[in-house]
């Protein structure tokens, strides 16, 4: 994506008041959160476990605590998973994917589309170029129709440059 699309330079924030549609992904939201917990379970079960097992090492209380924050640093990564969402409201949209967060004006928008098969939903940019969304993924259902249909819908109405339906009286 070039610069131009939001890469850098802006520092628009979107708030969180009328006319903002916020999404975060349900189920991969769950699926992150009991899979970092149980990864921290199992490397503390095993540290706890390798100490008293005569495995022929020597497995000391350094290497438990080691272990122990092994878990941590690879349950803080799963939970990466987690982070996406999207803020958009009448002037842009904001994505916060698993390790960049961009925001992107309308104007520079060429469409918000969710391809047949994809896993999740995308801007279009002008020269073929897109953003993926990872905040509105296909595994939600009916959650994600919703999200998409509602972000389209702020879309249109920027382009149209018609208020949305939380600005009319």
């Amino acid at each position: 994506m070039t610069a131009a699309a939001g890469d850098g330079g802006e520092d628009r924030r979107i708030g969180a008041g009328a006319g903002t549609v916020t999404v975060r992904p349900r189920k991969v939201l769950r699926v992150a959160w009991v899979c970092a917990v149980l990864t921290v379970v199992f490397f503390t079960v095993i540290a706890v476990v390798l100490r008293n097992s005569p495995t022929g090492v020597f497995f000391r209380l350094a290497d438990q605590v080691a272990m122990v924050l092994m878990g941590l640093f690879v349950a803080g990564g799963v939970l990466l998973l987690a982070r996406p969402r999207v803020r958009a409201d009448a002037a842009g949209i904001e994505v916060r994917n698993v390790l960049v967060t961009r925001y992107v004006p309308w104007e520079l928008v060429r469409g918000v589309a969710f391809p047949d098969g994809a896993s999740w939903a995308r801007l279009d940019f002008p020269d073929d170029e897109y953003l993926s969304i990872l905040a509105i993924q296909a595994v939600d259902g009916s959650y994600a129709v919703d999200r998409i249909r509602a972000v389209r819908a702020l879309y249109t109405a920027s382009r149209n440059g018609a208020p949305t339906g939380s600005e009319q009286p």
